[in-house]
């Protein structure tokens, strides 16, 4: 595929995955057409050599494996990991409420988004509800609005003079609130009940609970002169996870001898402390469950985590020329220039002068460029999942991912040929030995 064409997958990806709930069900689509097989942590696991298997954690973590044809203690695991989760903003439980004549729904920030992006945009409503079918048994639906739904409107500048000077500052709990109606006899105030329950085709008096995230409705696209870059929104780190699963479905990899593995985590933007989270015990879990299921003796499992590598997959900070400051003058990291390493001496990132030299030296086996990125000393860093797999599991890990503008956004840019370097690079990974 083209590199243009790798980013029209990966923005289709994205338009029907609003939420990690839908990520999570648009990949096990992507995963039935490779005829994975999806296991349950709840049942006895039967695995072949070869064999191509997929687990999920609560309905938004996914960890992806292909067993490989030797043991485990001869080859280790070879795993690339990343997020599912994007900043933004969740409803809360007893969201609506009515307010001068308007039906208004309370919201409340998820992660460090950059809360400014949200006003003025086109918004809506998608995630998981909890409910009870017609036999009175608990169950589970997607819910995903496709129209505008909600709005954040800004505060005319004629009100707020010095927005332009001071920056747009919107208080949590009294200015994140969205439109969602006037209301009137057609519109009561549990409107928005009905309106979720029409969408997953049940009665109000069936609802239990939800998860709803709020998302902007329009569809991701290329921009620049000859298209160079492209702007959608959970690029952090959806990305990722389409580069990394990207690389594992080809038949080469599929054949590996080492065993491949992608794990998708939620809750990464709040630190990973979860059920279903990095910091929680998912992968450990599965690696140790294939360990079991290959009849690998607990030294042996040992030795396979000892020789193992992972790949910790997100977005980097690109270069932005109107920010100069920003950045340290010696890792500028340029859009469309290569794959980047991420390094922070406080273990902020997981990397290691070892395990960079061995990423490096898959990129040159590849022929891939690559770009090293430091945070600037007197601005504090954000972090990833690396460091909590690498220490929980005692695996040489490395901070990688592609150039980004507007992290955080819910409209971030990145170049196409960035996400194509970065495939190519994760393919090789899975694919060749060092």
């Amino acid at each position: 595929m083209t590199a243009q064409s790798h980013v029209q997958h990966l923005l289709d990806f994205i338009d029907a995955s609003p939420s990690p709930y839908h990520v999570i069900s648009t990949l096990e689509k992507w995963l039935a057409d490779w005829h994975f097989t999806k296991l349950s942590e709840t049942q006895t696991w039967l695995l072949e050599a070869g064999g191509r298997y997929y687990v999920v954690r609560d309905d938004s973590s996914v960890i992806v494996f292909v067993l490989g044809t030797k043991p485990l203690a001869e080859t280790g695991y070879k795993i690339i990991g990343a997020h599912t989760d994007s900043p933004g903003l969740r409803l809360k439980p007893n969201a609506a409420y009515s307010d001068n004549g308007l039906l208004r729904l309370g919201v409340e920030v998820y992660g460090g988004a950059i809360l400014a992006t949200f006003a003025d945009r086109d918004l809506s409503l998608a995630g998981r509800m909890s409910y009870k079918n017609t036999a009175n048994q608990l169950a589970t639906c997607l819910i995903k609005i496709d129209e505008p739904l909600v709005r954040l409107p800004n505060l005319a500048i004629h009100l707020n003079r010095n927005v332009n000077e001071d920056g747009l500052k919107l208080h949590k709990q009294h200015e994140l609130p969205l439109i969602l109606a006037n209301l009137n006899q057609q519109l009561p105030a549990d409107y928005l009940h009905h309106l979720l329950a029409t969408a997953a085709g049940i009665t109000p008096e069936q609802i239990l609970t939800s998860d709803l995230t709020v998302y902007d409705t329009q569809k991701g696209c290329f921009w620049g002169a000859e298209q160079a870059f492209y702007a959608n929104s959970q690029l952090d780190n959806l990305a990722s996870c389409h580069a990394a699963l990207t690389a594992l479905l080809n038949e080469e990899n599929i054949t590996a001898e080492k065993t491949c593995v992608c794990a998708f985590f939620d809750h990464e933007e709040v630190g990973s402390e979860s059920q279903k989270g990095a910091a929680g015990s998912f992968l450990s879990d599965v690696l140790a469950r294939i360990a079991l299921a290959t009849n690998t003796p607990r030294a042996d499992y040992q030795r396979a985590l000892a020789q193992s590598f992972m790949l910790s997959a997100d977005m980097a900070h690109a270069y932005q020329p109107n920010f100069p400051a920003a950045y340290d003058n010696q890792h500028k990291i340029i859009m469309n220039q290569g794959v980047v390493i991420k390094s922070n001496a406080n273990q902020r990132y997981s990397t290691s002068d070892t395990s960079a030299a061995l990423f490096i030296h898959y990129c040159q086996q590849a022929n891939v460029p690559y770009q090293f990125y430091a945070h600037r000393c007197d601005l504090p860093c954000g972090s990833t999942i690396g460091p909590v797999i690498s220490a929980q599991l005692g695996i040489r890990t490395i901070d990688i991912g592609s150039p980004l503008w507007a992290m955080h956004s819910i409209r971030e840019s990145a170049g196409v040929l960035d996400h194509a370097y970065l495939i190519k690079v994760l393919s090789h990974f899975f694919s060749h030995q060092v």
